[in-house]
This record gives structure tokens, C-alpha cells and sequence, in this order.
């Protein structure tokens, strides 16, 4: 098969080094890395390479399992009438919890690869050429007979959200199987994250695959509902990142102030969670450990909220990418409201000039 003029470029560079980092190539290239591993993956499939001597001494990836969806949000023109026909301006773009997330992460630096399953259809095309430069998409699995998962909101001109609509089905099949054949690349990871779009069996075997082998294991709620898909032994996440009404809902209770909201931290810690994030919006964020302790970070304030989409997303990652870079519990919940409120700022579900440095100068600046 032919090769365009990237794939030959770094067929020539491995023939020259078989040794050569997909990091080194990508400096080389002046490509990103998930660019540059997705370029490799191509040349596989093609035949022009057989063994993978080349990627031994890659930097351990953090993994993300969970949903990848088409997002499709319509912004309202005047205020919203029911039963009758609304005037909108409308955007499409690649969304999901996990992807988002890996996104963000892959925009700041991090090796990433997502787990995910998906149609073969042309929203999942249209999510993979989004996800390629910053996201290793070589672990997702096709199947045939579903549709890739959607995401479409309906927004007011203050950019907060009016109404939902979620077609997740396809996550469903996201099943251990699946995970179990991707064992070996979880093994080797730094670190996996999982979002609560997996079912609760799949969360389960990954908890288990963590705990076997070390790794630590990042939860990320999505919605009130899903938080019974919580595996049974909270002891092995390493993180939980939810927010007030998915902490209201697992333990039915009513968060009404500060002491409530940093008691319910607590009541996460005392099941086992190592470290957990309670969001509360406009409020800030509620995050702690048993070394640590409990301590609340005020939110960014937003003066022009363009669109809430991603905003979460944007915490979680920034979140775990500085507890990575071993800051402290008040710094890693800095980045992620840091993070969130430029998210606020964008009209994109992941802001587009993202970097690791970049984020490091919002932090000052704030």
C-alpha cells in the first residue's frame, strides 16, 4: 500500500534507529508523540513494520477507559418555548468523558492511549481524526452492529445547559472481555482512568487489574445515577472525582454548607477512596486525603460563561496531571479549577490552546 509523505519520513527514521522513541521521533518530526504512534500503527497495518523494537523504552502511557461520543450542542437564539419549533446556531465536535479527558491530557504533554468501543460509522471517523494528535487511539475496539455513542445539548445564551440527550448504549459492550484483552497495556501503565460510562462489571475487573498490579486507578463520575456503578471496594481507587449531587445521590444525603460538604469527603475516605474531589460548580471544589486532610478551593470566577460543556473534564485532567507531577492537594485542585474556568471561556469542549506551560501561566495569572 502507499505511503504519504509523514509515514515515509518515519519508516526512514526507524530504519535508521530501530531503537528510536516514538518521542524522539515526534521532537524529530515536529509532530505529537500520539501523532507520531498513530503513524506507527498505520505502518503495522500496512506491513512495512513487523516487530516494534522501537517503542521498548516509550514512557509509561495513563490510559482512559470509558465513553467517546459526538457532541452536538444547539445555542439557543431567544428563550426556549416548548412545543414549538427554536431558532438555534448549532456545532458538533468529539466529546465523551474519557476521551475529553485524554484529550486535555494529551494537550498538556501526557503519553495517552484511550480504551473505548465505537461504531463503524462517520461520527466515529469524525471523533478519531479529532482525538489523533494528542490521543493514541490504537485500543479501540469496532463493532459492527452499533451506533457510536452521542451527546447532544441544547444551550441558553448564557451558555448553561437546557436540556440533554445521551445515546450511551453502545457502552454497554464495553465489557471485561474487552478490557481483559488490553491487560497488557494496562499493566504497563502509569496510571488508568475510568469513567462511570463503564458498566459496573467492567469497573469492577479494572479495580482488580489495579489492585493486582499496582497501578492507580482514577474514577470519574458522570452522572448522579451512574454512581451505583461504583465498584464495591472503593479501597482501590487511588482517586474519585465527582460532584455535590452525585455525592448527595450514592449516600442520600443533603450537602446545605461547607461543614456538610467536607463531611461527605470524609465519608468517601472512610470507605477507602485514597483521595476524593467533591465539585460544587460556582462553590469550588472540596478535596483531601486521610494525610492531608479535608480542604476547600474556591472556584475561578467566569465574568462570561461562553459554554459549560467540557468544563468538568477540563478539572479532572488538569487534576490529574498535577497530582503527577507530585504537587499538593491544594495545588492539584488549583489546576483543575484553573482549568475548568478557561474551559468556561472557550466555545470548545476542549480549549484549543491548551499546554502544559500554558497552564502553568493561567495559574499565575490567577
Amino acid at each position: 500500500m502507499e505511503l504519504n509523505e509523514r509515514e515515509k519520513r518515519v519508516l526512514e527514521l526507524i530504519q535508521r534507529d530501530p531503537f528510536i522513541s516514538q518521542q524522539a521521533l515526534a521532537d524529530e518530526l515536529e509532530l505529537s508523540r500520539p501523532s507520531v504512534a498513530n503513524i506507527i500503527s498505520g505502518l503495522v497495518k500496512k506491513g512495512y513494520i513487523r516487530g516494534k523494537a522501537y517503542i521498548l523504552n516509550e514512557p509509561e502511557q495513563i490510559i482512559c477507559v470509558g465513553g467517546a461520543n459526538l457532541d452536538r450542542k444547539f445555542y439557543l437564539k431567544e428563550a426556549m418555548q416548548l412545543g414549538t419549533s427554536n431558532p438555534v446556531n448549532s456545532t458538533q465536535s468529539a466529546g465523551g468523558v474519557a476521551r475529553n479527558i485524554a484529550e486535555n491530557l494529551g494537550r498538556m504533554g501526557e503519553n495517552v492511549s484511550l480504551l473505548t468501543v465505537c461504531g463503524r460509522d462517520a461520527e466515529w471517523d469524525f471523533i478519531e481524526q479529532a482525538s489523533i494528535p494528542y490521543v493514541n487511539m490504537d485500543h479501540v475496539e469496532k463493532l459492527s452492529e452499533s451506533s457510536t455513542g452521542s451527546y447532544t445539548a441544547v444551550l441558553d445564551e448564557e451558555g448553561n445547559m437546557k436540556i440533554a440527550l445521551a445515546d450511551m448504549d453502545i457502552y454497554d459492550q464495553l465489557s471485561p472481555e474487552i478490557i481483559q484483552e488490553n491487560v497488557p497495556i494496562l499493566k504497563q501503565s502509569k496510571c488508568i482512568l475510568a469513567d462511570l460510562n463503564c458498566p459496573s462489571e467492567t469497573l469492577s475487573y479494572l479495580s482488580q487489574v489495579a489492585t493486582g498490579n499496582k497501578i492507580p486507578l482514577v474514577v470519574i463520575a458522570v452522572s448522579a445515577p451512574k454512581m451505583k456503578r461504583l465498584p464495591e471496594n472503593l479501597g482501590a481507587l487511588t482517586w474519585l472525582i465527582t460532584n455535590q449531587d452525585e455525592t448527595e445521590g450514592y449516600f442520600n444525603i443533603t450537602i446545605t454548607n461547607k461543614q456538610d460538604w467536607k463531611a461527605a469527603a470524609e465519608k468517601w475516605l472512610d470507605l477507602g477512596v485514597k483521595n476524593i474531589v467533591i465539585t460544587s460548580g460556582d462553590k469550588g471544589v472540596m478535596i483531601g486525603n486521610s494525610e492531608e486532610g479535608v480542604v476547600h478551593i474556591p472556584a475561578v470566577k467566569v465574568d462570561e460563561v461562553v459554554d459549560v460543556t467540557g468544563a468538568g473534564d477540563a478539572f479532572s485532567a488538569a487534576a490529574v496531571h498535577a497530582w503527577l507531577s507530585s504537587n499538593s492537594i491544594e495545588q492539584i485542585a488549583k489546576a483543575g479549577v484553573v482549568n475548568a474556568a478557561k474551559t468556561l471561556q472557550s466555545s470548545f469542549t476542549v480549549r484549543q490552546n491548551l499546554t502544559s506551560q500554558q497552564l502553568k501561566h493561567d495559574m499565575e495569572e490567577f
